[in-house]
């Protein structure tokens, strides 16, 4: 009963404690209005279900493949990016709340509510964290309403900042994001645009040590093969795994870090199919399908040492999802944020960071994403996983299965 369950749990979503995960709070020139607005108790109970982690891996499945199947390694952390939206549809309203909803497979109630019982799930002390962040430009035109802070202050906890979104702005944006993903994304942002007035920006790190680490009997060179037939000199990692799953097309293992809090998970496809196929082919239930069934057996497994980051703009992928109004506009309808005298609020931009490292003792992770709103017009024994060739691999929470980063991984490199 209980490898069902946990199972069942790893199925509920596909790739934080509360506290914000960094040594200590960065020097920022930007005024600082978070102990203004009291996040009030709010009530999660239920919030986990199967319906809204169903919607949950849905939207983290298709939001990789509209923004990850480009021929090239590609990295994405969909929870990130579920939380930065997640914020700004809370001023959403009319047809842009909608298709926003649509997407998201829930009503943004249910996100909230989902997101912030996400985070209680979270073991404290964890080695991952997540904070988020809003900065208001420092402007008489841009009018911010109460309950908009007040609903986001509820359920996700934000640093809130009044700033001239100048250069001192960028600058303490990065250092924000810097010290949130310890110096893993350092860099962020290069400049805010002038129609800008909103940032909303999620920060999330990932650091977790192997339940078994590879001794260095176990690490050997290897060959990493491209699709075109490249082949790369890399080191691999061999171990012997005790969990795999599959499905008509791919053969995975499931390896543990320590604690069982979190996973690495693998999915290599069978020879001969591309790796963007068969990320194609992947639904919310095909994964969790293969997430219900994953098998005790022995795997002889080896993974490659590599390290990735990837810089992405999601505006298209969300726009390719059914998230069009919000971009445009003369369509966007953020009314329920407030206004400002200089025209109608829009996303115009959605900036997602990530960073990714691989090694003998542990992963580390890292992912930032910023939503800038601007204002005017527009097993079994004998079973053999060698990740020596393309592959996708997840880093996820055990108890729900939420994907916190899922990368496709197509060249490790010289």
């Amino acid at each position: 009963m209980k490898k069902r369950t946990t199972a069942l749990l790893l199925c509920l979503a596909l790739f934080l404690t509360l506290a914000s995960g960094c040594a200590g709070e960065p020097n920022l020139q930007a005024q600082d209005l978070t102990k203004t607005i009291s996040a009030r108790d709010v009530d999660t109970t239920g919030a986990l279900s199967d319906t809204t982690t169903q919607a949950a891996t849905d939207f983290c499945v298709e939001l990789f493949q509209e923004s990850c199947l480009t021929g090239d390694n590609a990295l994405l952390s969909p929870v990130s990016v579920l939380y930065a939206m997640a914020m700004a549809a809370n001023g959403a309203q009319g047809d842009t709340l909608t298709q926003m909803e649509a997407a998201f497979g829930m009503s943004i109630q249910d996100l909230d509510q989902y997101l912030a019982a996400f985070q209680e799930a979270i073991p404290r002390k964890s080695g991952v964290s997540i904070a988020n962040s809003l900065w208001l430009r420092d402007t008489e035109n841009l009018n911010v309403e109460e309950s908009f802070l007040q609903t986001n202050a509820d359920y996700f906890d934000p640093d809130i900042y009044l700033a001239p979104f100048d250069g001192t702005t960028v600058a303490d944006i990065n250092r924000w994001v810097d010290a949130r993903t310890d110096g893993m994304i350092p860099h962020l942002v290069d400049q805010l645009s002038e129609s800008t007035v909103i940032c909303l920006i999620n920060a999330l790190t990932f650091e977790q040590k192997w339940e078994e680490v590879y001794e260095k009997d176990q690490v050997r060179p290897g060959t990493f093969t491209l699709e075109d037939g490249t082949e790369r000199t890399v080191e691999l990692m061999y171990s012997e795994e005790s969990y795999f799953l599959e499905d008509e097309d791919t053969l995975g293992f499931l390896k543990y870090y320590k604690g069982r809090d979190y996973a690495f998970v693998a999915l290599l496809p069978e020879e001969g199919m591309p790796l963007a196929e068969y990320a194609a082919s992947l639904t919310g239930e095909k994964l969790c399908r293969m997430l219900r069934n994953i098998q005790e057996g022995i795997v002889s497994a080896a993974l490659p040492k590599f390290q990735m980051e990837d810089t992405l703009s999601l505006a298209a992928p969300l726009a390719s999802m059914g998230i069009t109004d919000a971009f445009d506009p003369g369509l966007a309808d953020f009314s329920a944020l407030g206004s400002c005298g200089s025209g109608p609020l829009y996303i115009s931009e959605v900036l997602h960071k990530t960073f990714l490292s691989v090694d003998e003792q542990k992963t580390k992770a890292a992912a930032a994403t910023l939503v800038a709103m601007d204002a005017g017009a527009e097993c079994f024994v004998g079973r053999e996983v060698i990740l020596d060739r393309p592959f996708l691999c997840l880093l996820i929470h055990c108890e729900t299965g939420l994907p916190l980063f899922m990368g496709a991984v197509m060249d490790i490199g010289q």
